[in-house]
């Protein structure tokens, strides 16, 4: 509903392209600081007290928080010497709040925190934000990043060579979707770590059989999954990608072991996946209710004790699964323990996350944009990065013998006051995510475990730009094909359609115009390539 409410207010924002076409074109009308004064990439970013900016963005998911009283934002200002006047909308219905507002085209602020990634160009073929490379210039910290990210920086550039965005970063292959084992059961069973599609199964058949749990009853559920995670679990064993890491990016696209861009489940690599899934259908070992299994559900059988494998955020392994069995004791032998991917005909991998999470712009209509630049440009620098990650010295974080930083116990007890003091405030300023803050949080063994899997992620289908042709005809065929394609998984995976109809579900994929698609996207990826340098 989001995406057809956003795309109700493009006609509304295009008709403003004549207002905003090619930015501002003028100078700021205020000096930005004295004469002879240099902004470095560090603070302060200008001399001249009493500076001003406005800022569309998100408050706090913690409703007890306030973005603008938190201590982390507010030194920020302090080190640029400006002030930001906050306009903060709950982040649950952002984009439906905000989407209206830039489409009027009036009294945009000068930083706005985008509704969306704009990757159909809406807001960028407007001439609603100032493109920020032609500020390079005033931006030292993040064009010096840039260059050392040439990925990201060839996903940020448009279709017209531009850079209009500056992103909040995910941690893109650390703490992934992973598949996690009860380490108790596998050891009761005098079974290991399965390697492969074929281990895998004869360890949930075990699980079936067994009474793992010895409470005298058969109630064990060898595999709990949620549909969602199926993918992730077991599409890299057959050398398929589906998943991007973004929502907006659409699924299912991928470039293949021989440099081709093929849409994935349209291939015949996914119908041997999708053979392998009915197999665990049928005897039982993906249970009935996989497509409306959620994580409340899986938590509470893993506190009676009543599963033993699941694929799910590796966040979950030792923060959330691990506490609810019975006898978990801190160790790996009595958690739910992440584990490398499986290998079938392709050698396991497990899909990574698209690494831009939101994106923040510049008004072109803004009178101050050289210090809006400014502004973002020492957010973005890895002192303040590094605040964003941890907070402050001595209140939130301790510095240790070794060099090494460590949460102090308030930060790591009590997430509502570690909220409160502005920690990762991405919706709010453009902040980087940390592995070693994440390391600190969960168990030694999760963290060590996370870097044993590290060298098996890969990067997945990036995010690339349209044009406006390419997003209208995306657009009018992608949300019908990607609705097939879910509704047919189901349907091969649980035999209400046998396998040997795979054909005719390709022949309707034709019908429904995917060839026209599959050409954008080659078209898409060639222009990646190209920003790339490749």
């Amino acid at each position: 509903m989001k995406r057809r409410f956003l795309l109700s207010a493009v006609c509304m924002v295009l008709m403003l392209a004549a207002v905003y076409a090619g930015g501002s074109g003028e100078e700021d009308s205020a000096p930005v600081a004295s004469e002879g004064f240099v902004y470095d990439g560090t603070g302060p970013i200008t001399d001249i007290d009493g500076q001003v900016l406005t800022e569309l963005a998100q408050n706090s998911l913690y409703t007890t928080v306030d973005m603008r009283e938190a201590e982390i934002v507010k030194k920020v200002q302090e080190g640029a010497n400006v002030t930001i006047d906050w306009t903060l909308v709950d982040p649950t219905s952002y984009a439906d709040a905000v989407s209206p507002m830039l489409a009027s085209g009036v009294d945009i602020p000068d930083i706005v925190l985008l509704p969306n990634l704009d990757q159909d160009q809406t807001y960028i073929m407007s001439g609603m934000f100032e493109p920020l490379d032609e500020h390079f210039d005033d931006m030292p910290n993040y064009s010096a990043w840039l260059e050392a990210n040439p990925d990201i920086r060839a996903s940020l550039t448009a279709s017209d060579g531009h850079i209009y965005y500056m992103p909040t970063i995910n941690v893109p292959y650390n703490y992934q979707p992973v598949v996690m084992y009860n380490m108790k059961w596998l050891s009761d069973a005098g079974l290991e770590v399965p390697k492969t599609l074929d281990e895998l199964t004869e360890v949930l058949r075990y699980f079936k059989s067994h009474d793992m749990n010895g409470n005298g009853e058969a109630d064990e559920i060898p595999l709990s999954i949620m549909d969602d995670f199926l993918p992730y679990m077991f599409a890299p064993a057959f050398g398929l990608t589906f998943l991007d890491g973004q929502v907006e990016q659409g699924s299912g696209f991928m470039v293949n072991d021989e440099g081709e861009v093929v849409y994935a489940q349209a291939t015949d690599e996914y119908r041997q996946y999708l053979e392998y899934l009915h197999g665990l259908y049928e005897e039982g070992l993906l249970e009935v209710e996989y497509t409306t299994l959620t994580r409340d559900q899986i938590i509470e059988r893993f506190a009676q004790d009543r599963t033993g494998v699941t694929c799910d955020w590796s966040y979950q392994s030792s923060m959330t699964y691990s506490p609810q069995l019975p006898y978990y004791d801190g160790t790996e032998a009595t958690g739910v323990v992440l584990q490398p991917p499986l290998s079938g005909p392709h050698e396991g991998y497990y899909i990574g996350r698209n690494p831009m999470g939101m994106v923040y712009g510049i008004s072109s209509d803004s009178d101050k944009i050289q210090l809006a630049a400014r502004y973002l440009d020492y957010a973005w620098g890895d002192a303040n990065q590094e605040m964003y990650v941890w907070g402050i010295e001595g209140v939130s974080y301790v510095v240790n013998e070794d060099g090494s930083k460590s949460f102090t116990e308030k930060a790591q007890t009590d997430s509502n006051w570690l909220q409160a003091l502005g920690i990762n405030p991405a919706q709010v300023i453009p902040a980087r995510q940390s592995v070693p803050a994440t390391d600190v949080l969960v168990a030694k063994w999760h963290a060590d475990m996370d870097k044993v899997i590290e060298p098996y992620v890969k990067a997945p289908w990036p995010f690339i730009y349209a044009t406006e042709e390419e997003s209208m005809i995306t657009s009018m065929y992608m949300v019908d094909i990607q609705t097939y394609v879910d509704e047919m998984a189901v349907s091969f995976i649980t035999g209400t359609t046998p396998l040997d109809e795979f054909d005719s579900y390709l022949e309707a994929l034709d019908r429904m115009n995917l060839p026209q698609i599959l050409e954008i996207k080659k078209a898409q990826y060639s222009r990646y390539q190209e920003a790339l340098g490749e």
